[in-house]
């Protein structure tokens, strides 16, 4: 028989069946047809793998063996070591990987399971963000070699711009202008170019990291080594910056929560804020503005309607 046939009858027969682990695959080569960033693919799979391993052990290798009851109970089997944000995260995954499986199928005489399950609550609390005594002191300790510069630059401009840590790790040198200070984000959230911008501070001490630069490397930010820095390089070199100044290790998303509120704080309008921060609504932007009851006061004090008479 011809192989081109017998290949055909085979991915025939996959088609036809819903073995969970097979459409998983063909789920995310979809999200990569889709020119989905690379970190978005490691987290389908990450949290895909989750749900595959709870469905193996208890013999569920079907997408038809899936139920309202068992997705409740991977959920709450879920939330136990992680947080809010977590949970909601791992039903997103799962209720895009149904509803993605119920379009490209269309199984008839079939309900998603998905439908009748609700997402887990999210916390509204506000995120702290970084305390700025916390990063002088880590700064302190810098000498003023390559390094040293190197990390005082980086902590400055995670501050100064609100990038995330993966967008920072993934600027080349012609993605910056060290005069003007603009930094294009070539690929951010959702695969969203856009500009940021430095104060004269930290393009100072960008500007001092990269005359100390003696390699021919494409990235702007570099190992020992010469190599690209990595996400889990810039949480070291926190760490490291942090135990040497020995001061509790800030998170790296706390800088962005730090740059979004002073941001507002200093008057920025909050559109602008989205803007910069690379947020697709206000919504999500909201978590990262933790303001005081004085914050509040002093907004008051300047809008006070009858005051304005």
């Amino acid at each position: 028989m011809n192989t081109n046939v017998v290949e055909q009858r085979l991915i025939s027969t996959y088609l036809q069946d819903d073995y969970l682990l097979v459409w998983i695959e063909a789920f995310l080569i979809d999200r990569k047809a889709q020119n989905m960033s690379k970190g978005t693919i490691e987290f389908y799979q990450c949290k895909l793998k989750n749900f595959t391993n709870f469905c193996d052990a208890r013999a569920v290798t079907n997408i038809s063996q899936i139920t309202p009851s068992l997705l409740r109970e991977y959920l709450l089997d879920f939330e136990r070591g992680h947080n809010p944000g977590g949970c909601h995260a791992a039903y997103r995954t799962v209720k895009t990987f149904m509803r993605w499986w119920e379009q490209e199928v269309e199984p008839k005489d079939w309900t998603n399971p998905i439908n009748k399950v609700k997402a887990p609550k999210m916390s509204i609390e506000p995120l702290d963000p970084v305390d700025i005594g916390t990063v002088k002191a880590m700064m302190n300790v810098c000498l003023n070699n390559l390094t040293g510069m190197r990390d005082k630059a980086l902590m400055l401009v995670l501050l100064d711009t609100g990038i995330r840590a993966s967008e920072l790790v993934s600027l080349n040198l012609e993605d910056i202008n060290p005069i003007t200070g603009d930094i294009l984000v070539r690929v951010g959230k959702g695969r969203k170019p856009r500009t940021v911008y430095l104060g004269s501070k930290s393009r100072k001490a960008l500007r001092a990291y990269l005359k100390l630069r003696q390699d021919n490397s494409k990235a702007l930010w570099i190992t020992d080594e010469g190599e690209r820095i990595t996400y889990w390089g810039v949480k070291m070199l926190i760490q490291r910056r942090a135990n040497q100044a020995h001061v509790k290790t800030p998170m790296l998303h706390a800088f962005r929560r730090f740059f979004a509120l002073t941001c507002l704080r200093a008057g920025m309008d909050v559109y602008s804020l989205k803007e910069l921060m690379g947020h697709a609504d206000l919504q999500v932007l909201s978590r990262y503005l933790k303001q005081t009851n004085q914050d509040i006061r002093e907004a008051h004090n300047r809008a006070s309607p009858v005051d304005g008479f």
